[in-house]
């Protein structure tokens, strides 16, 4: 046993000297799903069903997250992540590139996410993620981030009405899905969802952000895909904090879902 653990941080380490480029060879073969070993630097004790109950973890990163080893991530149980790209109609996140490519090439199973401005049309937005967004065979769906943005100069006073927000998003998601051939998930935190009557929208699958209730009690009667439940995650391989996430189902479940939603 001590034996098998010395060999075990052995290859942590060797994986870690690796740094950014990650240019070591993936902990397994793509689909190969490992348990957490996430801590949580703000932990928050949720009713049922808790984070814990759900086998099947990953994160989500930005240019917030400049240094990431996807292959030690990985080891320690980042089997998924969305990658953000794109932002209103010309704006690309500065770390897509390197965290689409590294994450790929350590066998995570990636996805990419567009983060909506009511400035700009959906139909402009819709090209800008597709322009910048690679088509690569076995991606996860693409992503529509729905939240009110409180942060643009130009667009954080922007707010229409839920039947000219769902008119949008219905917009840009038959576009996305048009090219992909994947039909996108919907992320969006409780406040945005409640104001633009999103119980209401129907057809797509939904990525709920909710870190102090569980998603039965943020969200009634809404079902979800993925849990976005911490954003001071603490994981191997990973500098400074990052998003948790949880997938909805048993490893089973997930991959029956990878094998019916991946291209």
């Amino acid at each position: 046993m001590i034996f098998k653990r010395l060999l075990t941080c052995l290859f942590l380490i060797s994986l870690a000297a690796c740094g950014d480029n990650d240019t070591g060879k993936p902990p397994a073969a793509p689909g190969v799903l490992f348990s957490t070993n996430f801590r949580d630097a703000d932990p928050l004790d949720f009713a049922n069903p808790k984070p814990s109950r759900f086998p099947v973890h990953g994160i989500d990163a930005a240019r917030f997250q400049t240094s990431i080893n996807w292959n030690v991530a990985r080891a320690n149980g980042v089997n998924f992540a969305f990658v953000k790209a794109t932002e209103g109609g010309d704006l690309l996140d500065l770390e897509f590139k390197k965290h689409w490519r590294n994450a790929n090439r350590a066998g995570v199973a990636t996805g990419a996410y567009h983060f909506y401005y009511f400035c700009t049309t959906p139909e402009v937005q819709a090209q800008w993620f597709i322009r910048n967004v690679p088509r690569t065979r076995g991606a996860l769906p693409p992503v529509l981030d729905m939240e009110w943005n409180p942060f643009s100069p130009t667009c954080a006073t922007l707010r229409p009405p839920a039947s000219e927000v769902q008119r949008h998003m219905r917009t840009w998601l038959r576009i996305v899905e048009a090219h992909y051939g994947q039909r996108p998930i919907i992320y969006t935190t409780p406040k945005f969802y409640a104001e633009n009557n999103l119980k209401s929208f129907k057809g797509y699958e939904y990525w709920l952000r909710t870190t102090a209730k569980t998603p039965r009690e943020a969200y009634p009667g809404q079902a979800w895909t993925f849990w976005q439940y911490s954003a001071t995650g603490l994981i191997p391989g990973i500098k400074g904090e990052v998003d948790l996430n949880a997938f909805s189902g048993s490893r089973a479940d997930w991959e029956a879902w990878i094998a019916q939603r991946v291209q």
